[in-house]
């Protein structure tokens, strides 16, 4: 024989496991601290330093 199932019960179990997914997902994505964002925009402006320096033409890239 089989097992009776609740179906509110078990849609709300996979509701929570879908949840918990996506919020796994967004830890990973999101989830970093402002130590970690602070560094990543530093290290940002420091390539962009360097990149804009080895121009040829002197030129500020925003001026048409």
């Amino acid at each position: 024989m089989s097992d009776v199932v609740n179906l509110r019960q078990a849609r709300k179990r996979r509701a929570r496991a879908e949840k918990d997914e996506r919020a796994k997902a967004n830890r990973a994505k999101f989830g970093r601290s402002r130590a970690e964002k602070a560094e990543e925009a530093k290290e940002r402006a420091r390539q962009s330093r360097t990149f804009e320096g080895h121009r040829l033409d002197g030129r500020d890239p925003s001026d048409p």
